[in-house]
């Protein structure tokens, strides 16, 4: 069984992880030379902050925040299926 500290140093391990992540897509998204490549990082940031707020729940013992990462997810989807449809000028 893994002791309470291993298992926090792994969770501590991913918040850095997604942290740079998510600075390399805000970074792609503002340089980004095509609307594609600007529409392809949002996606990752919204998933990688998504991502964050998973881990600090689990670091922080919520039950409350699997709600809020659901709801995010669900969203992200959404937005990401959007924006897919307006690069594409609405063809299938």
């Amino acid at each position: 069984m893994i002791g309470m500290t291993t298992g926090m140093v792994g969770v501590d391990i991913g918040l850095v992880i997604l942290t740079l992540a998510c600075v390399a897509s805000t970074y792609r998204m503002f340089a980004g030379p095509t609307d594609a490549d600007r529409a392809a990082a949002a996606d990752l940031l919204l998933f990688g902050i998504v991502g964050l707020l998973a881990l600090i729940g689990v670091r922080a013992t919520s039950s409350f925040t699997f709600d809020i990462v659901l709801v995010a997810a669900l969203v992200g989807f959404l937005g990401a299926v959007s924006f897919a449809r307006a690069l594409t000028r609405g063809k299938r």
